[in-house]
């Protein structure tokens, strides 16, 4: 990698530079600055944005006369006249709502007003995170039209757009300066843990579509864009300290903190650094439903309960009683019992904690013609992570470093992203092998029958228990001298188990995966007298997976493969300007599939004497490739054995299981080998078995997804009203999905024998293994979003609909989309940033109509939700300091998101912010 980037500095050493430079000040009609205010030049996509004192510094190859527009969110637009070089200028904005007017550079890889944006974008800027009323900026972007954050904990919440989303959302992309900040052995982002320090933030740029023909096979469902603040521009020392409480019924009031920094300095006009810290704790969001998962109306006198946060319950078996003591068949009867299982929050960390640490270096040997950067990030946290099973991620850490090479028309950048899981366990497991720690199955088991029998036959006492009396005497009997939380026997047992990284004797999660990352884009457009916006650019990824055998096949060591991928746009102005075409084309290859080319065409048109109306229209398509655990994971999940279908993996998963007696006599052996291929080439459809009619299964190996997405969108400035409204239609096929299959021990599935007779003797293996579904798979939806200022006062509104096509069909079918999605959702927002002199609050509604949840951990409905956050703040201009008081949901309806997931609370927080 330093090789390529040596090389591509010296080839883009002879970019041209700058030859017109603009300095100027902005401020509101009360002479207060106005930071992060858009400065645009006029008819062309160059700008740049002010600093917290509303100054800013604009170059361009551009020669005077030209003009430039000045926007920002509140305020009417200001054009002001260039007519040299090194000219001064000094802007005062009155009010108005020009939200449209905002600059963003995602949705084209090049800055553009949203009015024009050719898909869909939303944007978070430093205004909003001023305002927000959540405890976070990253909490605040709930409150954008089309954006949902599902709560997995207090440190992590998952973002996600038009559906088909768990908490391991591997159909979101986020990127932070341009570094993709995906868990590499997760293959998912965890929110914000590891992220950027909100007093770095520059803006947030969220794009709730497919975006492949750019970004590649990650941007398939929506992407995230977090940009930092450059230390040229915004210097200086700034920090904040936020402390309250969090407050949940099972877990009481906690004490939350949260503490940032940040240092920036210019030591000239060619060297320039910053540095930034922050530290967040306080209580995570407590698990504590006992509803048994598989009989909702049991209680836990069930023998076979199994709880929904209890765990070590799901250990069972079939007891044949009769058969046990050598009765008549029908004498005592036989019974689904499950071992005594843990409660989670006996099991879980819930200190939720997250550090995170960034470090830049920036230097212009030429003044801004070109700039050299060094970027470093590392954040370590702690967390509960629910996938298959729930995780306790204790000590996570992630880390990120960049080589990246710039100017105004172009940039190459090379990264790593590594990931080290720390002290992470599994609390399912950790449950499990505890109790095996102190008792063996075998021996649980048969002391259960061995009291239970005795209790019916009325041994002893010679009077004959009922069912419940002789259950219940067994539990107690089996469970004799059970480890009890919270005992230095128990402490020991549970320490050695969250040590150990083998699942049959511990829980330890243990990955040290990374991956390397080169791409680069060039704008040709100064080099064809902007005739229009041509871009090409490209991409280089290398995974190295290192799990060590406990979650990925790499018993043997790191498993490594990459994927490469191009690509060019072109967007062109006609019509006096009131016409913007957009076509983009890339193609994208991985190691193991063939190559695959992501098309997209947009077409916005501007109307009205005013120009403030625009209709958009754009289709593309995308793709998703296979995730690394997709292709090569080889884990023991305990319900189901999870083998990867990479071509190379399908021989590397090798287990050895127990026979039964009957099996025995036809094997010869008391333990056979499976491996993984058996999974995909000799086993039966699990749903099959349990509908009493065995079909053996050649499951195809796993292949790209795709998708093919259509989008009308409406923008408009009527007035004091700002009008954002749009459409999609999205058509997936070759949906990656899982299915779970049984491998027989002997014999050939669908052979009408030996393999119907290892199904009789209970001698097969449960396998997940991951391939595509054949069925064509839709969703549609659309959002409406109105923004105005009325006396002063911000109001904004907006709607969202997110709908799967034969959702409860694709379920019947046995078709896992993973949806989770309400179908309906208003978000409201009012508040005034001047109330009063220094004086401002706000307010935000949330309503989420309910719908299914559906994930590997559990499923189940989700109860529709009301949320209100507000907060109120005070400015001290004389000390540069901004304190505020507020609260998440604040009216205490507890409520979840996720089935399985703790009720999510109430937040309650003051902070100090010192901004120079």
């Amino acid at each position: 990698m330093r090789r390529i980037l040596l090389a591509s500095f010296l080839l883009f050493g002879f970019i041209a530079y700058s030859q017109t430079t603009v300095q100027g000040k902005v401020v509101d009609e009360n002479g207060e600055p106005v930071p992060g205010a858009n400065v645009v030049l006029v008819g062309k996509a160059e700008g740049t944005t002010t600093d917290f004192d509303g100054n800013f510094e604009f170059n361009t190859s551009e020669n005077p006369p030209f003009q430039l527009r000045i926007s920002n969110i509140g305020y009417a637009d200001a054009t002001v006249s260039i007519t040299s070089s090194n000219q001064t200028v000094n802007v005062t904005l009155s009010e108005a709502s020009t939200m449209l007017d905002e600059i963003v550079i995602s949705a084209s890889r090049t800055p553009e007003r949203i009015f024009e944006s050719p898909v869909s974008v939303e944007r978070f800027g430093i205004r909003d995170i001023q305002n927000t009323t959540a405890e976070s900026f990253y909490g605040g972007l709930q409150n954008l039209k089309g954006v949902d954050i599902n709560t997995n904990s207090l440190t992590f919440q998952s973002i996600n757009t038009r559906g088909f989303a768990t908490f391991a959302n591997t159909r979101f992309l986020q990127l932070v300066d341009g570094m993709d900040n995906t868990a590499p052995g997760l293959n998912f982002v965890l929110g914000n843990l590891v992220g950027m320090n909100e007093l770095d933030v520059q803006s947030v740029e969220i794009l709730p579509g497919a975006s492949s023909a750019l970004y590649g096979a990650g941007a398939f469902n929506g992407i995230l864009f977090m940009r930092s603040k450059n230390p040229f521009d915004f210097q200086g020392i700034s920090a904040y300290v936020k402390t309250g409480l969090t407050s949940q019924e099972a877990a009481g009031d906690n004490n939350y903190y949260d503490f940032g920094i940040r240092a920036a300095h210019a030591f000239s006009d060619k060297f320039a650094i910053k540095t930034s810290f922050s530290y967040m704790t306080g209580e995570d969001w407590h698990a504590v439903s006992t509803v048994d998962v598989n009989n909702p109306s049991a209680d836990r006198t069930d023998p076979a309960y199994n709880g929904l946060n209890v765990y070590g319950d799901e250990v069972g078996t079939l007891l044949n009683f009769d058969a046990a003591a050598g009765l008549p068949s029908g004498t005592v009867g036989s019974a689904f019992v499950t071992r005594t299982g843990y409660h989670e929050r006996d099991l879980a960390n819930y200190n939720a904690e997250s550090v995170k640490a960034d470090w830049a270096l920036h230097y212009r040997p030429f003044g801004d013609d070109l700039e050299f950067i060094y970027n470093g990030r590392i954040g370590r946290g702690t967390t509960i992570y629910q996938g298959a099973n729930r995780y306790s991620v204790a000590g996570f850490k992630m880390q990120q470093h960049k080589l990246e090479v710039r100017n105004d028309n172009f940039f190459i950048r090379g990264y790593i992203v590594s990931e080290n899981s720390g002290d992470a366990y599994d609390t399912r497991f950790a449950a499990i092998n505890v109790n095996r720690r102190w008792k063996s199955d075998t021996q649980w088991f048969t002391e259960y029958a061995q009291t239970f029998i005795g209790a019916k036959l009325g041994v002893g006492t010679g009077v004959q228990a009922t069912d419940e009396q002789a259950h219940a005497a067994a539990r107690a009997a089996a469970d004799t001298g059970r480890l009890i939380p919270g005992t230095p026997e128990f402490e020991r047992a549970f320490n050695a188990v969250i040590s150990d990284g083998d699942l049959t004797t511990g829980a330890k999660f243990i990955d040290n995966t990374k991956f390397r990352h080169v791409n680069g884009n060039y704008n040709l457009a100064h080099l064809i007298d902007d005739w229009a916006d041509i871009q090409i650019g490209g991409s280089f990824r290398e995974y190295e997976l290192n799990s060590q055998g406990t979650i990925f096949t790499d018993i043997d060591g790191p498993i490594t493969y990459n994927e490469y991928g191009g690509y060019a746009q072109l967007q062109k102005k006609f019509a006096d300007e009131r016409v913007k075409l957009t076509v983009s084309g890339r193609y994208d290859k991985n190691e193991f599939f063939d190559g695959f080319v992501s098309p997209r065409a947009g077409l916005s048109v501007t109307l009205g004497e005013n120009r403030n109306h625009n209709i958009r229209a754009s289709v593309q398509q995308g793709f998703r490739n296979p995730t690394t655990q997709d292709l090569f994971i080889g884990l023991d999940a305990g319900v189901a054995i999870l083998v990867g279908s990479a071509p190379a993996n399908l021989d590397r998963d090798v287990r050895t299981f127990d026979v039964s007696p009957q099996g025995q006599a036809i094997t010869g052996s008391p333990t056979v080998q499976v491996v993984g291929r058996a999974a995909y080439e000799n086993a039966f459809s699990a749903a099959s078995v349990l509908a009493g009619n065995p079909t053996a299964v050649n499951t195809p190996l796993v292949q790209p997804e795709e998708i093919t997405a259509y989008e009308l969108g409406y923008r408009a400035q009527v007035g004091k009203f700002t009008i954002d409204a749009s459409g999609y239609y999205n058509s997936y096929s070759n949906f990656i999905s899982q299915t779970q299959v049984l491998v027989p021990f002997y014999g050939e599935a669908g052979d009408g024998g030996l393999s119907l007779l290892a199904l009789q003797n209970g001698d097969t293996q449960v396998y997940q293994v991951y391939t595509n579904s054949s069925e064509e798979i839709t969703s549609y939806g659309g959002t409406l979003g109105i923004d105005t200022k009325i006396a002063g006062f911000d109001l904004g509104v907006n709607y969202t609909y997110t709908k799967l096509e034969d959702a409860k069909q694709l379920r019947a079918r046995g078709i896992r989309t993973n949806f989770n999605s309400p179908e309906h959702k208003v978000k409201a927002s009012f508040g005034k940033t001047d109330l009063f002199k220094n004086f401002g609050f706000g307010v935000n509604y949330r309503w989420s109509d309910s719908f299914f949840w559906e994930a590997s951990f559990a499923d189940g409905d989700v109860p529709a939700y009301t949320v209100l956050d507000a907060q109120i703040n005070y400015s001290v201009p004389s000390i540069k300091s901004v304190f505020k008081a507020g609260g998440s949901n604040i009216l205490g309806e507890e409520y979840f998101q996720a089935v399985g997931s703790g009720l999510i609370g109430s937040i309650y927080y003051i902070s100090w912010t010192i901004n120079p």
